[in-house]
């Protein structure tokens, strides 16, 4: 958490200080990325929620994805258009201005898609949209889980810098 609090305060300035809030919908990091955010004193300023969204069981109860929205983008989980279409659900959901998502593979082995341990997607959805694939080559799974929290992170914070 030593890297993700600094950047999850400088988050937590930018979006109080703008009057804007995020909702969070991650899976691979496993709630890492809402625990930093939730971690700067007055979170409940930005921060109207979260999941983690783990199994097709969650993605339909959490955040009512459906089978045909799937099928339009290629059945698959941990893809750009999967990391997309979860971070405008989180932020549809909650009614914030900011969605976050997470999605991918981080070992020791790959996901059931045939992605490689270390592969993420991550997406921020709002006024402006960003999506981007970390490819880390790294097996560890508690190291992938904090490299693609700090980027799904990372990504929010120059997203915010450029929608000023």
């Amino acid at each position: 958490m030593e890297k993700l609090l600094p950047l999850a305060e400088k988050i937590a300035a930018s979006l109080i200080a703008r009057k804007e809030t995020i909702a969070v919908a991650e899976s691979s990091t496993g709630g890492l990325i809402s625990a930093a955010l939730l971690a700067v004193p007055g979170a409940s300023a930005y921060y109207r929620g979260g999941g983690v969204i783990y199994t097709p069981r969650a993605r339909a109860a959490l955040v009512n994805i459906t089978k045909e929205e799937m099928e339009a983008i290629g059945n698959r989980g941990a893809t750009e258009p999967y990391a997309t279409l979860l971070a405008n659900r989180a932020r549809e959901l909650l009614n914030t201005t900011w969605g976050l998502s997470e999605t991918g593979a981080t070992g020791p082995s790959g996901n059931r898609y045939g992605d490689a341990a270390g592969h993420s997607c991550m997406a921020v959805a709002g006024p402006l949209m960003r999506v981007i694939t970390l490819e880390t080559g790294d097996s560890d799974r508690v190291a992938n889980m904090r490299a693609f929290a700090l980027h799904a992170l990372e990504l929010l914070s120059q997203t915010l810098e450029s929608a000023r």
